[in-house]
């Protein structure tokens, strides 16, 4: 996949460098925060190769999937990001800005403090089963590893609200690294004072509030002495003063703010849970698809890391989360068992994995959301798992996406049943969901609510739903190999059918025909990828192999060119088999009508190596 082209196209979508304020990312998505959303190109950066999906919603959200580190990579590499915080606020809701912070700050936390607590409850596990001593030296160093990530959350959140402030981190860790220096804390339990004013004695370690309070303080003292300062001396000026100022006033007020804005916050959820108990757990694991899909679950980010930190536990979301995501998983299974589709099976399969595993974003884009009666079966499942994991008081200790294997974040030295009432839900949330999923979706009245039946081919059909099919045309295979379904290809863009339906094949030799009668329209530069329009319209969409962009058109010899009319089983191109595979890349052939939200797209059946068969049945839709 060529990272740089697909950075250089969502860059060019999203209004260029000027337009992007922040960037951060997740497990699959780019978080963009924008100048102005007006200058995306929504429908454009869709269709970008390799995007799965937009989602606006404060951010800019860019759903990548498994490269989504490798794009970022590329964009930080040939780019130029951040100067643009104020300008972007004053174009946002209030409410936009304050979520897009809380995202920029938090999620890069995640991966450590993730890392951490599974670390520590597998260590329990070891305990649990005398594998390890507890008071050997082994335990107790593994053990530090992760009580060190905690206790150093506030220098680690200095670092992440620096970070999106766009200021100095360093300097911004040393002002916060007082909140735990040795030497203060025994000051400050002593009781101290800051020209005499009392100094209240708060135990910082593991707390985040304080940090990023005393963090947004120190950016306005950098900006305010950097305007003021005169150049020859502001390498030391600039520093030296926001220091002096940052740190007394986050020792006197802003730290003992942000501890007790942390302990509220905490406790008013605590509260709606003691209140409304399992109920609030099961509404919360129901409404979580839409949240994700909005990217809206991150607010329960803070209040999650802040409850286990501060209380050792969290009861409401991370509990919901599992009921979620699990429940996830079993539609898919369900959805896999069910359909006929060979390529919907495969994504619902590989989807329902990642949901186990706590990655539901393929399952949400690549199967619930698309298909509704799958989506209130996973609300419903949701529900009733997330009622009995709240009913039972299922507490997590670990701020990680609930799944198989992270399980372990259950698991309680002080209360056995914890894990057992867990595994439960996890039981519970699946079989509802695949049961519920199994019974009401039927692939015939939702997913092929707009087919038809083709009673012969050049006539038109009627379905109840009032669709008509016409203009059928048959797809013949345009070149000897093996057919596949689409999941098989190693693109996401393909397997995923982000740019449509269609099918795949593993040649068996370099000589590409025309599988119907049509139009060239397209043949890029590079030669790889070529498109004809059919007769009745359908878009059909070439593409020879897998990143072979990068051989810039060697070993490919079209035998069209843009305008010509072709016959089927005229040859369009041929192309080196061997060397292309001698190169490295991956020969498959993605065969795609790129505008199949307009077409009925039927597989045929097929024999391999033989060219006159028909692969696809495309047929206009009318409704």
């Amino acid at each position: 996949m060529d990272y740089k082209k697909i950075s250089t196209d969502i860059l060019n979508y999203i209004g260029g460098d000027n337009n992007v304020a922040h960037l951060e990312h997740c497990s699959t998505r780019l978080r963009f925060t924008l100048v102005d959303d007006s200058k995306v190109n929504i429908e454009a950066l869709k269709k970008v190769h390799g995007v799965l999906g937009v989602v606006m919603t404060g951010q800019c959200q860019v759903i990548i999937g498994n490269s989504v580190i490798e794009v970022y990579d590329e964009l930080l590499k040939n780019s130029k990001f951040g100067n643009n915080n104020n300008k972007s606020a004053k174009k946002k809701k209030i409410g936009a800005v304050v979520l897009d912070f809380i995202v920029s700050v938090f999620q890069p936390l995640v991966p450590a403090i993730a890392g951490a607590g599974i670390l520590k409850s597998i260590l329990l596990v070891l305990t649990m089963f005398n594998l390890i001593d507890k008071t050997g030296q082994t335990y107790l160093i593994i053990s530090y590893i992760g009580d060190s990530i905690f206790y150093f959350l506030p220098l680690m959140v200095a670092i992440t609200t620096a970070t999106k402030l766009n200021v100095n981190k360093i300097v911004a860790v040393g002002a916060m690294g007082m909140l735990l220096f040795p030497k203060m804390t025994t000051l400050l339990g002593e009781g101290a004072s800051f020209l005499s004013i009392p100094i209240t004695n708060v135990a910082y370690a593991s707390q985040v509030f304080p940090a990023i309070l005393g963090v947004l303080f120190y950016a306005c003292m950098e900006r305010l002495f950097t305007k003021i300062s005169p150049k020859p001396i502001r390498i030391f000026f600039v520093p030296m003063m926001s220091l002096l100022l940052t740190v007394p006033m986050t020792l006197l007020l802003l730290g003992p703010i942000g501890f007790y804005l942390g302990t509220v916050l905490t406790s008013v959820i605590l509260f709606v849970f003691n209140t409304f108990g399992w109920v609030a757990v099961g509404l919360v694991a129901a409404i979580l698809p839409f949240m994700i899909a909005t990217g809206m679950h991150k607010a329960l980010v803070p209040y999650a890391i802040s409850s286990i930190t501060g209380f050792g536990k969290e009861l409401l979301y991370l509990p919901a989360s599992l009921a979620h995501n699990i429940s996830e998983g079993g539609a898919c299974f369900a959805v896999a068992l069910r359909t006929k589709d060979t390529d919907l099976k495969s994504t619902s399969i590989s989807a329902g994995i990642s949901a186990l595993f706590g990655i539901t974003e393929p399952a949400l884009y690549g199967v619930t959301l698309q298909r509704k009666r799958v989506l209130i079966s996973v609300v419903i499942s949701s529900l009733i798992g997330g009622l009995w994991i709240g009913l039972f008081g299922v507490a997590a200790f670990t701020a990680v996406g609930p799944g198989i294997a992270s399980i372990s974040m259950f698991i309680d030295e002080n209360n056995s049943k914890n894990i057992i009432f867990a595994i439960a839900g996890f039981v519970i949330s699946f079989i509802a969901s695949f049961v519920i999923t199994f019974i009401s979706w039927k692939e015939d009245e939702e997913e092929a609510e707009t087919s038809v039946n083709i009673e012969a081919k050049s006539t038109v059909g009627t379905t109840n739903a009032s669709v008509n099919v016409c203009d059928i045309i048959s797809i013949n295979q345009p070149i000897k190999g093996e057919v596949v379904s689409l999941a098989e290809v190693n693109d996401d863009v393909f397997s995923k059918r982000i740019l449509g339906e269609g099918i795949a094949i593993n040649p068996s030799e370099g000589s590409l025909y025309a599988p119907c009668d049509g139009e060239i329209v397209m043949l890029f530069d590079t030669k790889h990828t070529l498109a004809l329009i059919a007769d009745n319209g359908a878009e059909v969409l070439f593409h020879i192999g897998i990143d072979t962009v990068q051989l810039n058109g060697k070993h490919f010899d079209p035998k069209v060119k843009v305008g010509d009319r072709v016959k089927t089983g005229d040859l369009l191109m041929k192309f080196d088999i061997k060397e292309i595979k001698a190169a490295g890349y991956d020969t498959i052939i993605p065969i795609i009508i790129t505008n199949s939200d307009k077409y009925l797209v039927e597989k045929a059946s097929y024999s391999k190596d033989k060219n006159e068969d028909t692969i696809m049945i495309v047929s206009k839709i009318e409704v």
